[in-house]
């Protein structure tokens, strides 16, 4: 999914090209891309003029005179000045005079526009925690937001009502930089801990938008070119491959449905510290499956492991019986 430096790369390619023009026309290919209908987005949006290109959150901002168009790419939405290559038809198209033409791509049909009125921009997006470059998001804050909480750290860290923008890759690549576990308990970090942690987000944050973003599945700017973000993650995508800084093997487990990666010896669990009950779950889950794919690579192990169970069975005394 495209996250902050995503967008923030897509916001900054199109702010040197489409403030000033005008739009003549929307095109709506597929319905589900709004709630609101083809028309209801035309009358909102046709012969107004482009003012700005900003971001919230991981949230698109078109400024218009007196309107905003707001895009969410989710999973595999592409914001492209030209036809994408293979002749499929884009969602959505906004025509802007002279002779541009803005096309939302999206594979996975996730993605979603919305046309408001300026005057609704605060209600939108009320529900957003605080952008991490802006002033609100001091370690004070951080530390405020993550009082009392009893999730795992990396479920925090995605959770936009209390940082907008962070999203599953440099949620995992910021953990690394701080060096804290992304199992532990949310509430449990001490004040230097935090400060790590608010630190490490805003150098992951920042280092993903210079690098243009990460092009791991589809993700390309608006002129169709590749991040490179990629190319330095640490511990993301990276399971089973040595830490580049220590050499330990990347380990990756699952977390409310999304995968996540660590090194154990760069975040280690420290002594007296608890994980989060999410967190514990899913390393046992992830131990369960590494003696799985150990046994199913050695046979001779495997035959150990029935026999025993076999072993276990036989000796076991069945419901209602005693042992001798």
């Amino acid at each position: 999914m495209p996250e902050l430096p995503e967008v923030e790369t897509v916001r900054r390619r199109l702010a040197a090209c489409l403030p000033g023009l005008v739009v003549e026309g929307v095109v709506v290919n597929d319905p589900v891309v709004s709630v609101q209908t083809a028309a209801e987005l035309r009358d909102a949006l046709l012969d107004r003029r482009v003012v700005a290109l900003r971001r919230r959150g991981k949230y698109l901002i078109v400024e218009l005179e007196g309107a905003l168009l707001v895009v969410h790419l989710r999973m595999t939405g592409r914001l492209l000045l030209a036809p994408e290559a293979g002749g499929r038809a884009p969602r959505f198209v906004v025509r802007l005079r002279p002779a541009s033409e803005l096309l939302f791509y999206d594979t996975r049909r996730f993605g979603r526009v919305w046309a408001l009125p300026a005057a609704a921009e605060d209600e939108f997006f009320a529900a957003l925690g605080p952008e991490p470059f802006g002033e609100q998001f001091t370690a004070d804050y951080l530390r405020g937001a993550l009082a009392g909480r009893v999730a795992p750290l990396k479920s925090f860290l995605l959770d936009q009502r209390r940082i907008a923008g962070v999203g599953n890759i440099y949620a995992d690549e910021a953990a690394f930089r701080a060096r804290l576990n992304p199992l532990l308990v949310a509430g449990g970090l001490g004040r230097g801990e935090v400060e790590r942690l608010r630190d490490a987000l805003l150098e992951t944050l920042q280092l993903g938008i210079d690098q243009a973003g990460a092009s791991i599945d589809t993700f390309v700017d608006p002129e169709g070119a590749s991040g490179a973000f990629q190319e330095m993650l640490n511990v993301y995508g990276r399971t089973g491959q040595p830490c580049r800084a220590c050499g330990t093997l990347i380990r990756r487990v699952e977390l409310g449905g999304r995968g996540t990666h660590f090194c154990p010896c760069c975040q280690p669990l420290p002594r007296g510290r608890r994980l989060a009950s999410g967190g514990r779950e899913a390393l046992e889950r992830a131990r369960r499956l590494a003696r799985r794919a150990r046994s199913a690579s050695d046979p001779a192990r495997a035959a150990r492991s029935a026999a025993a169970a076999e072993g276990r069975t036989a000796t076991r005394p069945a419901r209602g019986e005693t042992s001798a």
